[in-house]
């Protein structure tokens, strides 16, 4: 018989289903294979949602976009070479009914609209867009205007008919965000608003669907080709919605990787848990060895039944990752951007198993090498444990595994950079606590013997031979920070949604001023309100083309944090600084200034793109490309909710381009809705949205972020749990030992027990500093670094949460220790 056969054998009469001894090792891997699994199958079916349904997403196979004008006739006739062309018309509008007025996203679209996919309406029929005098309305605006079919609202200086509500808009996701709810009318019913006049803020869309075998982007490059300084915008249906696809893909790699933490600090429960089950399968080995059983067959008889446990826990993680998709999607709701369909997602499954194979080898070697090492003698007189394996015996396996952990983090990261931050985060935050509890068992042992019985033997249990000091602390720190972790960046998101943006917001943005009106309009205000504080800029929309020697269009990919790079950007000119920007670098240019065009740029884009003071800046206006030199830099107050620009020109580089004004408006509490009422009337060309409305829409996304953050912290948090308790299990039989010494002795169960609550008191003490310090280091990279918010926590609920944790593990200390107080002495020492 060989003897992995021998091994398989011996392994399969230990085990029973119950798993009794290794159900932490079974827990451990359950949690943290699950999390992974759950997480990549939710990413990549959105993923596989989105490429599929990219023509009805997008609204055709590709798309061009630009702002504040229509396609000349040689870009249109240009379009219609490729395919069949379907025009849409966006822009900010105000929905007037009676004495209601709603923000809208006005929509206007032609005869062929739309290209892919059906308009639907409520009551099953399709709509056909084609009366200049209707309107189709979404369900939100139907309910904020109290309105039905057949209904009449004012838009701009025309009223139109309510003809149905919207149940479908097939193009809904590749419009991206909107302030306010969709009112859809034909491109005729757009002209009799008069909101479309020069200068007005307003966005055309031309989507081609092209022949069957057309490739989409040839077709928009050649396109581009030809039209290169037509500041077009363009997408194809492979990238129909590439914000959405790109928040789920960052946020889907933030929550993998949070996962893969929780599934190393699960390792450390699985390492725990087997170090148990073999310390009490100690008599076992000894009596094999006894009987001539070497080293490398008891190694394989534990490696087996490990195996077994922890393929076990691996397939039950993946068919629970599976299954917890579809509850995800019904418990998210709209919060997704799609809802995907049921799918074995096999690529996220099998990373997820490889994941949870490395981690199980990477723990589990040590205690396994250590078992099979020790002479039966040493076994027999309780040694396991209590003596370390040679490292070069066991650092090939734990490096191996963990080489092979941060290779596949790597390579199958969409940003290996922070990929790899991350895992180095978690592996620094390990080997501090390593080093900490390295500290305090030094710390213990040169303390001065105290008089007091019960504090001495506490002290002397976190330094005797055995003692397993190292792995507590690493256990109860890991709790303690991320708990800290978790307060912290909850609520510093909680702080940015409930205090910092609410108090430094205008009430009311108003969008298209008339420049010759804007006299009127401030008088209009000031006639029903007292002291408002109006400020008003010109608004234009254009696209960098180029800076220094580089054109955009010849980037294969855009530099980190080149947002503004992507598509179109806000464009304003100034004589004067404006309020809520710092200049860094370079000099403002005089209020009369008449030279060459000139522009200031905001300094973290002029760091991502490595630009200097004289640089210059390409852009298209309009339709026609300019250019302006670089005259300084600034720091921008993006947190004002006022009108913050990108970029700032000298005034003489576009304030011939024909434009409107942007406003905002501060007033005091409850004056919103008179200022409404008396600018609508006489100012139907500007749409005017209060900032409430703004603001609900910006704490929706931020709360669904923060509760997304949170649920994959808590997964982290279980798995410190994990530990803990693994911790507890491994120390179970010294601990056994202490008290059975103790009780012989004449100490009552109470005693016993206040020598564990004084020696899990002692080291919560002193963990909570580091964890204190480790979990506000982590939750600030978080907030201010990963998600670009304010750091601002609420210390109070920090502390209490800390020392909430702090008593959650000494209960589970104390629970853990309570079986000791069972042990009967006489059995217990013929056992020892």
């Amino acid at each position: 018989m060989s003897e992995w056969r021998l091994a398989w054998r011996l392994a399969r009469r230990e085990l029973d289903l119950r798993f009794r001894g290794l159900r932490l090792l079974l827990a451990c891997l359950f949690l943290g294979v699950g999390a992974l699994a759950a997480i990549g199958s939710l990413t990549q079916s959105i993923d596989g949602e989105l490429a599929a349904r990219g023509g009805a997403i997008l609204g055709g196979d590709v798309e061009f976009g630009t702002s504040q004008r229509a396609a000349a006739p040689d870009e249109r006739a240009a379009m219609a070479r490729l395919g069949t062309v379907s025009e849409t018309v966006r822009m900010q509008a105000t929905a007037i009914r009676g004495t209601n007025s709603v923000p809208v996203q006005l929509k206007g679209v032609d005869a062929v609209y739309p290209l892919y996919g059906t308009l639907a309406v409520q009551g099953g029929s399709a709509a056909k867009v084609d009366d200049p005098k209707a309107i189709w309305i979404v369900p939100a605006l139907a309910q904020r205007l109290g309105v039905g079919r057949g209904a009449r609202v004012r838009l701009g200086i025309a009223d139109f008919t309510i003809a149905g509500v919207i149940a479908n808009e097939p193009d809904r996701l590749g419009e991206g965000f909107t302030l306010g709810p969709v009112a859809i009318v034909s491109m005729a019913g757009i002209a009799r608003t008069g909101l479309v006049q020069p200068g007005s803020l307003y966005e055309s869309k031309y989507r081609v669907r092209l022949s069957p075998n057309a490739s989409p982007t040839t077709a928009v490059d050649r396109f581009k080709a030809a039209f290169p300084a037509g500041g077009w915008e363009t997408k194809t249906r492979d990238r129909a919605a590439p914000g959405a696809e790109r928040f789920v893909d960052r946020m889907g790699q933030f929550l993998l990787l949070v996962g893969l933490s929780a599934l190393v600090i699960a390792g450390i429960g699985v390492g725990n848990g087997v170090s148990s089950y073999l310390a009490a399968r100690r008599s076992s080995i000894a009596a094999l060895k006894v009987l001539g059983a070497t080293s490398g067959l008891i190694a394989k008889i534990y490696l087996l039944e490990v195996a077994v446990v922890a393929a076990m826990g691996i397939g039950l993680g993946l068919v629970a990752g599976a299954a917890t998709v579809p509850l995800i999607v019904w418990l998210a709701g709209d919060v997704l951007p799609v809802a995907p369909q049921f799918s074995l997602q096999y690529a996220p499954l099998a990373l997820a198993a490889a994941y949870g194979m490395l981690i199980a080898l990477a723990f589990t070697a040590p205690p396994l090498i250590e078992a099979g090492s020790i002479p039966a003698a040493g076994l027999l007189r309780g040694v396991f444990g209590n003596r370390s394996v040679p490292l070069r015996r066991t650092l090939p396996w734990v490096l191996g595994a963990g080489a092979a952990i941060v290779a596949l983090a790597l390579s199958t990261a969409d940003q290996p950079g922070l990929s790899a931050g991350f895992l180095a985060a978690v592996a620094g935050v390990l080997l501090v606590l390593a080093a900490f509890g390295w500290a305090v068992r030094r710390i213990a042992a040169a303390l001065p013997r105290s008089r007091k019985p019960l504090l001495r033997l506490a002290i002397a249990g976190l330094h005797r031979p055995g003692a397993r000091t190292g792995t507590l602390v690493v256990a109860l720190g890991l709790g303690l920070t991320l708990f800290v972790l978790l307060a912290g960046i909850r609520t510093s998101i909680d702080a940015n949604i409930a205090l910092t943006v609410p108090k430094r917001a205008p009430a009311l943005f108003a969008l298209d001023v008339p420049p010759d009106r804007e006299a009127e309009f401030r008088r209009t205000i000031e006639g029903v309100t007292s002291r408002p504080v109006i400020r008003t800029v010109p608004a234009m929309r254009g696209t960098i083309t180029g800076y220094g020697t580089t054109r955009v269009a010849d980037l294969k990919t855009l530099p980190d944090g080149a947002w503004a790079l992507r598509g179109e950007r806000g464009l304003t000119y100034a004589a004067a600084l404006p309020e809520g920007s710092e200049l860094t670098a370079g000099r403002w240019w005089p209020r009369d200034y008449s030279g060459p065009p000139l522009v200031s740029i905001d300094e973290r884009l002029a760091k991502v793109l490595a630009l200097k003071i004289g640089d210059p800046l390409t852009y298209t206006l309009l339709g026609v490309e300019r250019t302006a030199h670089i005259a300084s830099f600034r720091r921008i107050s993006w947190d004002t909710l006022g009108f913050n620009f990108v970029m700032v020109f000298s005034p003489n580089a576009i304030e011939d381009a024909p434009h409107n004004l942007a406003a905002t408006i501060e007033l005091a509490p409850g004056q919103e809705a008179p200022v409404m009422r008396a600018l609508l009337p006489r100012f139907p060309s500007v749409s005017v949205i209060e900032v409430r409305g703004v603001l609900g829409q910006v704490r929706d996304i931020v709360s669904q972020m923060a509760t997304a953050i949170t649920a994959a912290a808590s997964v982290a948090i279980l798995a410190g749990i994990a530990v803990l308790i693994g911790a507890i299990a491994a120390a179970r039989e010294a601990r056994t030992y202490d008290g059975v010494i103790l009780r012989t002795l004449g100490a009552t169960r109470g005693q016993v027990l206040a020598v564990q609550a004084l020696e899990y008191a002692f080291l919560s003490i002193v963990l909570s500093a580091l964890a204190l310090l480790l979990g506000l280091g982590g939750a600030w990279y978080v907030v201010t670094q990963l998600f670009s918010f304010e750091w601002g926590p609420d210390y109070g609920t920090v502390l209490a949460t800390l020392l909430g944790g702090a008593g959650l593990t000494m209960a589970i200390g104390l629970i853990g220790a309570w079986p000791i107080l069972g042990a009967r002495p006489s059995q217990a020492l013929r056992q020892l």
